[in-house]
């Protein structure tokens, strides 16, 4: 039980109806998860909006609630208080109620279109191996020292949040390694945290179903970096174009990292093979096992992060160079055929550029590029075109399919992904609905050497359609039926 007038301290209130002079058991946004002695928080969101609930929270035993319109019809048992913008109200008040857990730890936040779940994993592993006990809040899995909790945003909602790191704080963790989504950033789940440093990777044509344009995805990224304090860091990624103006109006300590422009933390690739890449960082040589340019700004991004964090150069190389990196990002079997498969989490433009580009840097010769994509079903519609048309450029043979579907028709994705598609292109793909079918027919064309890249999903283990998740797991799948090959 915490004390009201307490929790809501930094909140931005409006109107105060009752007393704050109580105690309360739980904060909530769920009107059907509220118990007796709870505050619900009325939040307009994209599906629905909160104030909708508010009797039923009552009903349910809420006796405050905070809101941003007052209902027409008050009851005098309820406390009611207005606020500017609840998204923000319940992050502050979910960091107070939970004893600002994120300032008893050393909390580095990762936002960035792709690399975010690289980052953060890497950054888990090496400070592990370091000796640290450490959290990670992730798009695959959140960890709390050795153990596993499943995630299931990118970002948690700001209760799960302060509530998730409050658990490492007690957990005797040090540092914990988060990703930080636009969604997150403009839905205020990360407001009231206190982050000692934060990384930009990379920002590509993604989410603009939800920020409608490029400039608005990319002002929300900005923001993290702009409410960075004067005591954190700042590390930006200065060989994407916008990695410059992440760093403008932040007070935190500015630095850059890149593969080619001058940079505080320097990267130049010597090889870059299927066993991994040969690079050097800030002039020292070190053999990474990660494989792709892509992956030479990810452990540039690691190495700055734990150099600022205060860790001695030696050591972070010498556990670099053995770390292996997140599930679903460029994990590759080869059968015994030797017909090699790639599973890749790329659902974007860029990120399926990138893994198709590194593909073929990895060519020895004329081993044909197989490529099995599909687009999610309620995402953004613009990419589906551009991504249809990266992977037959970059391909010889392209398999479209079904995604994550959601509550679309995946035909109807399919339709999409077609459009503006160039003459060329159109000679390279089939189409395949069914995902499973479509990675078969995939190895079925392949022969010895070739390379089959099994892009968009990478570490999920289900099929959204129409509101179901099916176990669906690329990789098992792929290695299945590699395994019925040999028989």
């Amino acid at each position: 039980m915490k004390a009201l007038q307490n929790i809501l301290f930094g909140v931005k209130l409006r109107e105060v109806i009752g007393t704050t002079q109580q105690t309360i058991a739980n904060i909530q946004i769920d009107s059907r998860k509220v118990s007796k002695d709870e505050v619900f928080v009325a939040i307009k969101g994209v599906k629905s909006d909160g104030h909708a609930f508010i009797d039923t929270a009552i009903e349910n035993g809420a006796t405050v609630i905070v809101c941003e319109q007052k209902p027409a019809i008050l009851n005098k048992a309820i406390t009611y208080i207005m606020v500017e913008n609840a998204q923000a109200a319940v992050a502050v008040m979910a960091n107070q109620f939970y004893d600002a857990p994120s300032t008893k730890l050393k909390l580095v936040g990762v936002t960035g279109t792709n690399g975010k779940t690289t980052v953060a994993t890497l950054l888990f592993k090496l400070f592990n191996e370091l000796g640290y006990t450490c959290g990670l809040i992730s798009t695959i899995e959140n960890h709390i020292g050795k153990n596993i909790v499943p995630a299931t945003h990118t970002t948690p909602d700001p209760i799960q949040l302060n509530a998730l790191l409050q658990q490492m704080v007690l957990a005797g963790c040090t540092h914990v390694f988060m990703e930080v989504s636009s969604h997150a950033i403009h839905q205020h789940r990360i407001t009231g945290l206190q982050f000692v440093g934060g990384a930009f990777t990379n920002i590509t044509h993604d989410h603009l179903d939800y920020h409608q344009t490029f400039e608005a995805y990319l002002e929300v990224k900005k923001t993290f970096f702009d409410q960075l304090p004067s005591a954190a860091f700042a590390l930006s990624n200065l060989d994407d174009k916008n990695g410059a103006k992440m760093l403008l109006n932040t007070k935190a300590k500015k630095l850059t990292y890149a593969l080619h422009a001058p940079a505080n933390y320097k990267g130049k690739i010597l090889e870059n093979l299927l066993s991994g890449l040969v690079m050097n960082i800030n002039d020292i040589e070190v053999h990474c096992r990660l494989i792709g340019t892509f992956n030479a700004y990810n452990l540039l991004a690691v190495y700055g992060i734990a150099i600022e964090l205060g860790e001695k150069s030696q050591d972070v190389l010498v556990v670099l160079s053995a770390l292996t990196g997140a599930e679903g990002r460029f994990d590759y079997i080869v059968s015994k055929e030797n017909i090699i498969g790639i599973v890749d989490y790329a659902h974007t433009p860029d990120a399926l550029e990138n893994v198709l580009t590194t593909i073929a840097k990895l060519r020895k010769g004329n081993e044909t590029v197989i490529t099995v994509v599909g687009c999610g079903g309620d995402r953004d519609k613009t990419k589906r075109p551009i991504m249809a048309q990266v992977a037959c450029d970059l391909s010889n043979k392209v398999f479209f399919t079904s995604d994550n579907p959601r509550s679309e028709d995946p035909n109807e994705i399919i339709k999409d992904m077609e459009q503006g598609l160039s003459s060329s292109a159109k000679r390279k793909y089939i189409n395949i609905v069914d995902r499973k079918e479509a990675i078969k027919a995939a190895i079925s064309f392949a022969k010895a050497g070739d390379i089959i890249l099994i892009a968009g999903k990478g570490h999920e283990k289900y099929q959204d359609i129409q509101g179901i998740k099916h176990d669906f797991d690329d990789k098992k799948i792929l290695e299945n039926l590699f395994n019925d090959l040999a028989k």
